[in-house]
C-alpha cells in the first residue's frame, strides 16, 4: 500500500480527497525483555518497517468517522458526547480511546481544539500476533489527530496517551513498552528502556551476516481475553510480600539477583515465586544481552534470547504449544543462534537470530516440522528495524 492508493481508499470512502494528510506508526519487536515492562524492569525493542497507516482530513462539525481498509466495520463518535467503549465498534475503540485522552489532556479547550476529522486506517502488522498492532494504531491516531487540531504534542506525551487508552478505555493492562517502542523508534536501533523511570538509550543492532526473523504462530492471541491481567496481579503479589523485606522497593525492576536471592524464601506460594524469578532474571538477562550487542557478541545475544523463553516457557507460562513448537524447531537449525516468543504469549510471534545464509533452510524447515506437530501455517517476516511514529505526507 502506498500513498496514492491510499488516498484513493480515502476517496472511495468518504468521497473527497482534498486535505488529506498521512500518518504512520510502526509494530515493533521486543527481542528481548518479556513481561518486565509493568514491573518496571528492563526492555530492549525496536520498531519495524511495517505497521499502520492512517490518512486523515479535518471536519469543523466535531464529529470523527473511522474506518478501515482491513476490516469492514466503521464507527463514528463526536466531541459533544461522552465518549465510550462499545463492543461493536472492536478496533475503533482504540482510536476513540486516544481520542478522550487527547480530551482530556487538551482540558476546557479540547472541543475548541478537536474539531472532528475522517480517518482511514490501513495496516500490515498480522492482527492479533504480538507485533504491537493495537499501540501502532494508537500511536498513529494520536499523532493526526493532535497534528490536525494544529498542536505540537512532544511524542512521549502521545505514548502515554497511547498506554493510558489501552489501561483506561480498553481494559487492557498493559506497561509503556509497546507504544513507547512505536513511538519513539529509530532506524537500525533498538532502545533499552527501564519502564518506571522511561531512561533509555539507543543501542545501534550491529548483526551482519545475520537476520532477524519473525515467525507468526497463526494461532490467534486475543490480550485483553487472555491472562495477561492475572499475571500482572500475581507480580504484584510477590512484590508485596518482598515489600515487607526489602524496604524502599517499589516494583520488582528494583530487585537485584542478590536481593532476590535473600527474599525469595519468603514467598512460600510456588507459582507466585516463579512469576518473580522470571521477572528478575529476565531483568538481568536484558542487560547483559544490551552488553553482548554492544561488544559484537551475537553468539552471547542468541544464548541470552534462549535463556529468555525458557524462563517464560517453565516459569512465566505464557508460552503454549504452538510457541513451544516453533522454539523447539528454530533451535534444531545450526544457523539459528537465538530464538524466543516475543509479546505477551499465548500465541503471537516467535523472534529468530539466523545466519543470512541458513534464512532459506530455517524458513523451510521450521514450517514443515511445525505444520505436522500443529496442524497451522506458520508466516515467516524477515524483518528491518525502522523510525517511530512520523508523518510521511
Amino acid at each position: 500500500m502506498n500513498a496514492i492508493q491510499l488516498r484513493e481508499l480515502f476517496r472511495d470512502q468518504y468521497g473527497y480527497e482534498e486535505g488529506v494528510r498521512i500518518f504512520f506508526a510502526p509494530g515493533r519487536v521486543n527481542l528481548i525483555g518479556e513481561h518486565t515492562d509493568y514491573n518496571g524492569g528492563y526492555v530492549f525493542p525496536a520498531a519495524l518497517t511495517f505497521g499502520t497507516w492512517a490518512a486523515a482530513a479535518p471536519r469543523k462539525d466535531r464529529e470523527y468517522r473511522l474506518a478501515s481498509a482491513n476490516f469492514p466495520s466503521t464507527a463514528a463518535c463526536s466531541v459533544k458526547e461522552e465518549l465510550v467503549y462499545k463492543q461493536e465498534d472492536d478496533w475503533a475503540n482504540y482510536p476513540k480511546g486516544v481520542l478522550k485522552e487527547l480530551l482530556q489532556l487538551a482540558g476546557q479547550d479540547g472541543s475548541e481544539q478537536y474539531l472532528g476529522a475522517d480517518v482511514l486506517y490501513y495496516g500490515n502488522i498480522p492482527n492479533g500476533a504480538g507485533l504491537s498492532s493495537s499501540a501502532s494504531i494508537e500511536l498513529v491516531t494520536g499523532l493526526a489527530l493532535s497534528k490536525l487540531a494544529g498542536l505540537e504534542i512532544p511524542m512521549i506525551e502521545l505514548v502515554k496517551i497511547g498506554q493510558n487508552a489501552e489501561n483506561r478505555f480498553v481494559g487492557v493492562n498493559c506497561g509503556i513498552m509497546d507504544q513507547f517502542a512505536v513511538g519513539m523508534g529509530k532506524e537500525n536501533q533498538a532502545m533499552m528502556l527501564k519502564c518506571d523511570t522511561l531512561e533509555f538509550k539507543y543501542v545501534p543492532v550491529k548483526i551482519n551476516g545475520y537476520k532477524l526473523v519473525i515467525i507468526n504462530t497463526n494461532k490467534r492471541r486475543g490480550l485483553a481475553d487472555s491472562k495477561y491481567n492475572e499475571r500482572r496481579a500475581q507480580c504484584e503479589e510477590a512484590l508485596a510480600i518482598i515489600q515487607q523485606h526489602l524496604k524502599g522497593v517499589q516494583n520488582l525492576g528494583e530487585v537485584s539477583a542478590a536481593k532476590w536471592e535473600n527474599v525469595k524464601g519468603f514467598i512460600e506460594n510456588e507459582v507466585i515465586r516463579n512469576r518473580a524469578e522470571h521477572v528478575i532474571a529476565e531483568n538481568e538477562r536484558v542487560l547483559a544481552a544490551t552488553q553482548s550487542l554492544q561488544e559484537n557478541d551475537i553468539l552471547a545475544f542468541g544464548e541470552l534470547m534462549k535463556q529468555s523463553h525458557e524462563s517464560l516457557r517453565d516459569l512465566y507460562e505464557v508460552t503454549g504449544f504452538e510457541l513451544d513448537t516453533l522454539f523447539e524447531e528454530a533451535s534444531k537449525i545450526e544457523g539459528c543462534v537465538g530464538t524466543r516468543m516475543t509479546g505477551a504469549g499465548f500465541g503471537g510471534c516467535n523472534v529468530s537470530l539466523v545466519k543470512e545464509e541458513a534464512v532459506d533452510e530455517f524458513k523451510d524447515k521450521v514450517a514443515k516440522n511445525y505444520t505436522e506437530t500443529t496442524g497451522l501455517e506458520p508466516a515467516f517476516y524477515v524483518c528491518k528495524i525502522g523510525d517511530g511514529a512520523k508523518e510521511i505526507l
